[in-house]
């Protein structure tokens, strides 16, 4: 089916029409996710990764009101210079921002759904959004958490955003049976940390073993995503004790100034890297690069799958 506001660039298409692999990126990570001009050679490093394992990657934004699987260089510069002045837009703020040709940097949810349109089944990013701590008052959960239950794409990530309360996220995606596989960990883990005080439903070792997985739920017809959650390398990792107070006291910060739900990621994230001297924007970088391999050897793998279950000639 061809949607008449998608544009894929011409290389992926024809990737996509060999029935090869490709791993799809998000654009809210450049524009949201990290500094200038930090965000710009992050995103171009990730692109890298992806190739360097044996897949296409395929950044996804809106441009000019056309959903874009498949940047320019010219984009990413773009969305990296005008940071967090780019729209941020989610599965609500598509229709919206097609109709008015604005340009926009996707979230976890929305690079889902236009990824999925692109028939793209697996996706790279940092960490996935979640439930927000104090959601009982607030009830801030991200849309992240309800595409996931419907949109059948793979996310590779580093766990949940350790800003956020990682045992409901988790309590939330099992109500809507969205699997959480650790990739060799029974642990989940917690963005800037190799593990969390939470289990994950179930550990898996390989790529291989991760798309067989994913082979089996989509030929099913079971409706939804997955998340793969992979640990930030041991070198990289850093110390709870170190984090949990950056943290804390981003949160406090955050708490005395009231802003909306799009506001509050970015901004905890930006204080916490300040707190700690620039210590969790190098993770964040090394952890986006892991998830980008590990992305790329699912899909290769998922791949392989999928044309050994095609009927011959």
């Amino acid at each position: 089916m061809t949607h008449p506001y998608l544009d894929i660039h011409p290389d992926i298409a024809a990737v996509l029409q060999a029935s090869s692999p490709v791993v799809a990126l998000e654009s809210t990570i450049i524009s949201h996710g990290m500094p200038y001009p930090q965000n710009v050679a992050t995103a171009l490093r990730v692109e890298a990764e992806v190739r360097q394992h044996g897949a296409t990657p395929a950044t996804i934004a809106i441009i000019r009101g056309r959903l874009k699987v498949g940047l320019s260089r010219e984009d990413i510069e773009y969305l990296g210079q005008t940071g967090r002045d780019v729209v941020k837009v989610s599965r609500r703020d598509i229709p919206f921002t097609v109709a008015q040709a604005a340009t926009g940097a996707t979230t976890v949810a929305s690079t889902m759904i236009i990824a999925a349109m692109a028939g793209i089944r697996v996706f790279a990013t940092g960490g996935i959004g979640g439930v927000h701590r104090g959601a009982e008052r607030s009830f801030d959960i991200s849309a992240d958490l309800q595409e996931l239950a419907i949109t059948p794409v793979a996310v590779v990530c580093a766990g949940a955003k350790s800003i956020l309360d990682l045992g409901l996220t988790l309590e939330y995606l099992e109500t809507h049976g969205v699997p959480v596989v650790g990739y060799q960990t029974a642990t989940l883990p917690a963005f800037f940390t190799r593990d969390s005080d939470f289990k994950v439903d179930y550990r898996l070792d390989s790529a291989q073993a991760i798309a067989q997985v994913m082979h089996a739920k989509w030929a099913m017809d079971l409706h939804g995503g997955m998340v793969v959650a992979n640990p930030i390398p041991e070198a990289y990792a850093m110390q709870r004790s170190v984090i949990d107070p950056a943290i804390a006291q981003a949160l406090r910060e955050a708490d005395a100034q009231p802003m909306d739900g799009k506001e509050l990621t970015p901004f905890l994230l930006a204080r916490v890297n300040e707190i700690t001297g620039g210590h969790s924007l190098a993770a964040n970088i090394e952890l986006v690069l892991n998830n980008a391999r590990l992305a790329a050897a699912i899909a290769c793998a998922y791949q392989g799958l999928t044309r050994s279950a095609q009927p011959a000639g």
